[in-house]
């Protein structure tokens, strides 16, 4: 159904017929659940920032490298859950430099990991800057991208040039 469809058949409704499918999808629905609990309680974000950036730090536990999984794909799910209750710019950049930061940790405390890992940690940095770059957030996350650059000077494979290049291409002084 399309939009326009779906916007005719909701302006056939009452209020309270509306109200009455807002709360079944409320009840129903997970992801409408979470979206309307952060849309009317947007105070929380920092809460919601602190539970997305614990799901990332679990998949690279810097602190037991043992119990971490390394798995992009379980923090790259948390980003993208984080991105669809719709915080502010500066908030999802927060979480998403939070992966690459994570992940460069992790190789830096610990040795070297593969190709795929290295190459997969530098398109999240490379996303994660574009989108502090178009958001205009670049001062606020300098540090935080500047620690990843030093933290992949120990990666293998060319990571480490590839890290400083792309840091470069966005603050450049």
């Amino acid at each position: 159904m399309s939009r326009i469809k779906l916007k005719k058949e909701l302006q056939k409704l009452s209020k309270k017929q509306l109200l009455e499918q807002i709360i079944g999808l409320y009840d129903k629905n997970n992801a409408v659940k979470k979206l309307y609990d952060f849309y009317l309680n947007p105070s929380n974000e920092e809460e919601l920032i602190k539970k997305y950036k614990k799901i990332i730090r679990k998949e690279f536990n810097v602190e037991n490298p043992m119990k971490s999984s390394e798995k992009f794909s379980v923090a790259k799910k948390a980003i993208t859950d984080f991105k669809a209750l719709k915080p502010s710019p500066k908030s999802l950049a927060d979480v998403m430099l939070y992966l690459p930061e994570s992940a460069f940790e992790l190789t830096h405390l610990y040795g070297d990991f593969s190709e795929q890992f290295y190459q997969t940690a530098y398109n999240n940095y490379q996303t994660e800057l574009e989108f502090i770059e178009k958001n205009d957030v670049r001062k606020e996350f300098k540090l935080r991208a500047e620690q990843c650059v030093m933290r992949a000077s120990t990666c293998g494979y060319g990571c480490d040039d590839a890290i400083a290049d792309v840091f470069y291409q966005y603050y450049q002084e």
